[in-house]
């Protein structure tokens, strides 16, 4: 790989600090930074971890600790009223941190104070943060420094006006309410841009969004739709772990986005959030037979005739979508109609959901999906949505059975859009597994949940709560099953 351009001496310190971990940053013309892997890595093998530069949970219904991101025996601080900590340990270690911020918190008045976002509150947070470290009042380490933060990419220049307006007036809230001389709206309004192209959200082991954190080093990892690596969180500790063998000399990769999709969606997804173009191996496919066919399956129509499960292809005269397998042509107008009855539904099911009125979001979410069965294929990533829905609703109705009918389904199309060694994919074997043990199906449940072991042990690692707690229910399968294997074989010898 070329990488012939000059690190500033920031990124010589971190280059130094990251050596221990067998990795260096680099540089490539086309994609800028880049770590480099220095040693060979082994799937499930950590290859990098970093504590949050700053971070901040989301806002829900679900609180957590400001520190730890747990979620229970908490309690408010009681002057700013906002933070909230699992305990004297968790409040004590941010204390230095949290100080100037409930002072600058409690001095912006009630109203100020409401309209606070964790957005805002990141950059509050990143201020200070700043100024603790330049009065040495708390530490710095060639990983853990505001100058990790100048470095990153901003693409200030390609933001639409729009946005930047409504960075502005951010900026002006966060100013209005730290009041320091030296931080200009300017700069404010450029960290902001900062955040929305680096900063990672926060997930918990089942990948549910819990916070947002700055992760300087992290960031410097670039994406692939089809990545080497995995981030995952452990608290607010981001771990990168290898999903494949990484060789000495190769990029380090993870990826930024949902992969599940076209090339186009993809595409699409990475310009809007992240302002560039994808040129991964994946992405280079656009176009191509290849990635067109899979598009349409994953896109697109089905084919009417019941006995085939062809692609079907816009027809030359844009009147309709003719199928590359038989032949059969479908009407441009019968799909559209069906595409409107769709949205109607789709909107309603959503809007239902959202108030959690789980019985009849379960009804209109079973109408949608025959619906999704006449106009689209098989694989199509919006029926494997509904069907992810239909699962969560099932397991908040406690329909033990139901549940376990969509995560048999849901299973084939993630196998479809996610490469082996997946977290979501070991998730999906994992609730299968705990579904079928629920329900007296050991011999499928050991069967589902060594599958969740194979995937996750190299996504999660082993030494997490998460982790340990799977390990054990697959060890009450292995046993379970054991112990009925030698039941009928003892009867049988009867």
């Amino acid at each position: 790989m070329a990488c012939g351009l000059i690190l500033p001496p920031v990124m010589e310190d971190l280059g130094e600090a990251l050596a221990s971990f067998g990795l260096t940053v680099s540089t490539t013309p086309d994609k800028g930074r880049c770590l480099l892997a220095t040693r060979d890595f082994s799937p499930g093998e950590v290859i990098i971890s970093q504590e949050p530069y700053v971070s901040v949970p989301n806002n829900s219904s679900t609180l957590r600790c400001d520190r730890c991101f747990m979620s229970s025996n908490l309690k408010k601080c009681s002057a700013c009223q906002i933070p909230w900590y699992c305990g004297s340990t968790c409040q004590k270690l941010q204390w230095k941190e949290h100080k100037l911020e409930c002072q600058a918190l409690v001095g912006a008045g009630k109203e100020r104070r409401n309209h606070l976002t964790p957005t805002i509150r990141l950059m509050i947070r990143l201020y200070l943060k700043r100024k603790l470290q330049k009065e040495q009042i708390i530490p710095t380490t060639a990983m853990d420094n505001y100058s990790l933060v100048e470095e990153l990419v901003d693409h200030m220049s390609e933001i639409e006006e729009k946005q930047l307006v409504l960075y502005a007036q951010m900026a002006n809230l966060v100013n209005m309410i730290l009041q320091l001389p030296d931080v200009s709206i300017k700069d404010n309004a450029q960290n902001f841009s900062k955040l929305a192209c680096n900063a990672h959200t926060i997930c918990d082991s089942e990948l549910r969004p819990i916070g947002t954190g700055l992760y300087p080093v992290v960031s410097i990892i670039n994406h692939s739709c089809a990545p080497n690596s995995v981030l995952m969180f452990e608290g607010r500790l981001a771990v990168v772990r290898a999903v494949e063998h990484i060789s000495k000399g190769t990029e380090v990769f993870i990826s930024y986005i949902e992969t599940a999709g076209s090339t186009a969606t993809r595409q699409k997804t990475l310009k809007e959030q992240y302002l560039f173009t994808c040129t991964c191996p994946c992405c280079m496919k656009v176009g191509l037979q290849e990635d067109v066919q899979e598009s349409a399956i994953l896109e697109g129509y089905q084919c009417l005739n019941g006995s085939c499960n062809g692609f079907l292809i816009r027809n030359t005269d844009d009147k309709g979508f003719i199928c590359q397998k038989c032949g059969c042509i479908r009407n441009k107008v019968e799909i559209q109609e069906i595409a409107i009855e769709l949205k109607s539904l789709e909107d309603m099911a959503s809007r239902t959901l959202a108030s959690g009125n789980y019985q009849d979001a379960c009804s209109i979410y079973k109408a949608i999906e025959p619906l999704q069965l006449k106009l689209c294929h098989s694989y199509s990533i919006n029926l494997m949505r509904t069907r992810e829905n239909l699962l969560k609703i099932l397991m908040e109705l406690q329909d033990w059975n139901g549940a376990l009918t969509y995560c048999r389904l849901i299973l084939p199309l993630y196998q479809r859009v996610y490469p082996s060694i997946h977290p979501l994919l070991g998730l999906q074997y994992y609730t299968c597994g705990k579904l079928e043990w629920l329900l007296g199906e050991t011999k499928s449940a050991l069967k589902s949940l060594t599958k969740a072991v194979d995937i996750l042990r190299i996504t999660h690692g082993i030494n997490t709560t998460f982790m340990k707690d799977l390990l054990f229910r697959l060890e009450e399968a292995r046993a379970e099953a054991a112990y009925r294997k030698t039941s009928i074989d003892a009867i049988s010898s009867v």
